[in-house]
């Protein structure tokens, strides 16, 4: 069963920092996020050491300071919150999610087209593992 990894707000955005940039000292990971977040330096390296324990993070020695780096992906980070988020508020029923999304936020053609070709790709891939696409 995969880890889950559930972050907050400001976790998660500093993990995309991390993911976008790579490793960085406590104080470019805040540099990255002053403007948006106006938060000071020992908020970021409170959280970062935080996330460390929760081992989303990984950090090591460079001169008198830590380096951070993310020790999860992007998408397991994302795997773990929408299955998550799915549990929590439609009791795991994946179908009410995507209803959800459909009716109660803003999609154009072009995004339903999209998902249109993920679902179509889905099924093709769930169909040959079915057996359904052999020859």
């Amino acid at each position: 069963m995969p880890k889950e990894h559930s972050l907050g707000d400001l976790q998660h955005a500093i993990m995309r920092v991390l993911w976008e940039q790579g490793e960085m000292p406590v104080a470019d990971v805040h540099q990255a996020l002053l403007e948006e977040r106006g938060l000071a330096l020992t908020t970021i390296a409170t959280m970062l050491s935080k996330m460390e324990k929760k081992g989303v993070v990984q950090r090591r020695m460079e001169g008198r300071g830590f380096v951070y780096a993310a020790a999860v992906s992007e998408s397991e980070v994302n795997r773990s919150m929408v299955s998550d988020l799915t549990e929590q508020l439609f009791r795991g029923d994946a179908a009410a999610l995507v209803s959800h999304l459909l009716t109660e936020q803003q999609i154009d053609r072009g995004e339903l087209d999209a998902i249109k070709e993920l679902i179509e790709q889905h099924a093709a891939r769930s169909n040959r593992k079915q057996g359904g696409g052999k020859r």
